[in-house]
């Protein structure tokens, strides 16, 4: 099969493509034939060899694909041989085939192709651990998500505004802030010329919000902990911004805030088979009524993998970049 590798740590141009053979699926695994890949910010870090790929799974990157099942152990699923189905994985994405844990595949909703099928896993199964499980946004919450125009920020907007929540988002220009309003932001903020902290106040009377969405870390933990409201909950999930920060803890204290994080590649399949189990109550109508859409911004042929981390690393893009490998 036709696969892209890292040939060794560094720029986009270390992509190649190569041939590789066909992987085998073990018990509870399926194999798929890939139509199109996700490319996703982590697939960024593993290329520059600051992100380890876990025990036992493809050096290929990849986090997600969509395609059809070709053969492996369906077992205890409704899944069968043939069918189109979208799946997170561990890696192997960049590639014509790729095996996955049959718990870890959604069947591709009603109405959309195989590009946008292949944008959904890795987000939606990140931003329904973080936002849902971990930070527990219930009943009439509100949410701020940095980085409203990432693939994850995209999601999380739709999302959260689909289930009913208050949706405040940051993006870097203009642009960008009109389409997070686009998407269901009440209010998007442009980080470059506003203070978010001051706008989120002025939005909420000087409440705050319930929990926040964080890929940044740095020096955004201590502006976001003022702008949380009590018993506000601070989900991280990248620390593009650094992993150092200063706390005021005495305000985590009186508030009783919480402080969160948690990077999803190396759980176990049972935790990620409890996802995709909400997922596929809770989130999929949502997509299939067309309540929740897939944004795709670029796609690339498989081969031009390296082409689509340069615009990855541009941040200029509004959603998902996707590979076409069918």
């Amino acid at each position: 099969m036709k696969a892209i590798e890292i040939t060794k740590p560094g720029p986009p141009d270390v992509l190649s493509l190569c041939d590789r053979s066909v992987p085998q699926p073990r018990a509870g695994e399926v194999l798929i034939k890939v139509y199109a890949a996700g490319i996703n910010r982590p697939d960024v870090i593993q290329r520059m060899g600051r992100y380890p790929v876990p025990s036992g799974a493809s050096d290929l990157p990849g986090l997600e694909v969509a395609g059809e099942i070709v053969e492996g152990d369906c077992s205890g699923t409704d899944l069968k041989k043939g069918d189109m189905v979208c799946a997170l994985v561990q890696g192997g994405g960049y590639a014509e085939y790729c095996t996955a844990p049959v718990l870890q595949c959604l069947p591709v909703p009603k109405r959309l192709n195989m590009i946008e099928a292949a944008s959904l896993p890795e987000t939606f199964f990140t931003v329904w651990s973080n936002v849902f499980d971990r930070a527990h946004l219930a009943g009439r919450e509100t949410l701020l998500v940095q980085g409203g125009t990432s693939g994850i920020g995209v999601t999380a907007i739709q999302m959260a505004t689909a289930l009913g929540h208050r949706v405040f988002a940051t993006a870097g220009s203009d642009e960008k802030c009109r389409a997070c309003e686009a998407l269901g932001a009440v209010r998007a903020i442009n980080y470059r010329t506003e203070d978010f902290v001051e706008v989120v106040k002025q939005e909420t009377e000087s409440k705050g919000v319930d929990v926040i969405l964080d890929m940044v870390g740095g020096a955004y933990i201590a502006r976001e902990i003022d702008c949380l409201a009590e018993d506000g909950r601070l989900a991280i999930i990248a620390l593009l911004g650094g992993s150092k920060a200063a706390v005021d803890l005495g305000q985590v204290l009186r508030r009783r805030l919480t402080i969160t994080g948690s990077t999803l590649r190396s759980r176990p399949i049972e935790f990620k088979a409890a996802i995709a189990r909400n997922l596929l109550q809770r989130i999929w109508p949502l997509i299939e009524s067309c309540q929740i859409k897939p944004v795709i911004y670029k796609t690339f042929p498989l081969e031009q993998a390296a082409q689509a981390h340069i615009l990855m690393e541009t941040s200029t893009h509004i959603g998902k970049i996707v590979l076409q490998v069918v």
